[in-house]
């Protein structure tokens, strides 16, 4: 067969190739979900990715009758469900709930993470944004956020506060404030927000910085005391607590957000069919107060739109986690 035979065969092959491929990709499009969906949790259960997972999967389950299943696969700061949904068969079955700790913070700190989110996950829908608390308990001898400063200027190094764990955003929104009143308090990590919540309700460790939805159910019990929100506005969901801004501390801002992901090679069809099922639900009042209820805000996106913020908070980031000096190894 000549040279010129055999290229016009190959680029008739290609041809025919390519249709075909799309109409396999919009067939499974049509047909998805055809089982269960496993939606990953990196973080152990009780805390606001977990409640908010949950959330979804049984509004997912109820309203478009899909039937998805929340894994838990908590550990390293969220690292490691992330890294589980990166080696997963890109075939829409399998996605994860993913924040800025993970997405964006995470890469900038561990040394030797196994994946690069912009590159080896898709965003699919974004699903709610949170400010971080600043808690204590109701009988603590802190009323204000001020109360804290002051001790932590007497007392250097007395006060502790717990996080989720080493890498978290709300680490780092811990830190940052640190770093802004000019004082020093000690940081004691926890694998997850339910042993840290635990921790400062038994008076072991003085503060707590959270999510909102993982603080929401002991301060509505009055069990736990707001003092500030990190976020640039209040919370519409506590109005009567002040921002660390207003206290003093002029632009400070931190805020998470929650989205799926799915693995990088996921067909657009499928990951298109998902975003539109999640936007719809976050559209119902009912969605929209069961998301206040846990203290965030629902907020829809393409796709496009989410993918574009992570890439943006990605690099943000890597100046925020560069200039604070931390790392894991």
């Amino acid at each position: 067969m000549n040279t010129t035979r055999r290229l016009l065969l190959t680029a008739a092959g290609l041809a025919l190739a390519f249709p075909l491929t799309a109409v396999h990709a919009q067939n499974a499009a049509a047909a998805y979900p055809a089982k269960p969906i496993r939606l990953i949790v990196p973080f152990p259960p009780g805390g606001g990715t977990d409640i908010l997972s949950r959330l979804v999967a049984t509004k997912l389950t109820e309203v478009a009758k899909w039937t998805v299943v929340p894994d838990n696969r908590a550990g390293a700061g969220g690292t490691i469900g992330i890294a589980e949904a990166v080696r997963a068969a890109p075939t829409g079955y399998d996605m994860v709930m993913g924040q800025k700790d993970n997405m964006v913070v995470a890469p900038w700190l561990y040394k030797n993470l196994s994946y690069e989110p912009t590159k080896d996950l898709t965003a699919v829908a974004h699903v709610a944004y949170t400010p971080v608390v600043i808690v204590t308990r109701t009988d603590s001898r802190f009323k204000t956020l001020k109360d804290v400063v002051d001790a932590a200027r007497a007392e250097p190094d007395a006060i502790t506060y717990g996080s989720p764990g080493n890498g978290t955003t709300i680490h780092l929104a811990g830190e940052i404030f640190k770093s802004a009143a000019n004082i020093k308090i000690r940081h004691v990590p926890y694998k997850g927000s339910n042993a840290a919540m635990m921790d400062v309700l038994a008076g072991n460790v003085d503060l707590m910085v959270s999510s909102l939805p993982s603080a929401m159910a002991q301060i509505k019990a009055g069990k736990l005391r707001p003092l500030a929100v990190t976020s640039a506005k209040r919370s519409t969901t506590l109005p009567e607590i002040p921002t660390v801004a207003e206290l003093g501390y002029k632009d400070f801002d931190v805020s998470t957000w929650y989205g799926l992901f799915m693995p990088a090679a996921t067909p657009r069809e499928i990951v298109i069919k998902v975003n539109a099922e999640v936007n719809r639900l976050l559209a119902t009042p009912e969605m929209k107060d069961a998301i206040h209820a846990q203290g965030a805000e629902p907020q829809a996106m393409t796709p496009d739109q989410f993918g574009a913020l992570l890439k943006t908070d990605y690099q943000k980031w890597k100046g925020i986690v560069q200039a604070s000096g931390a790392t894991i190894e």
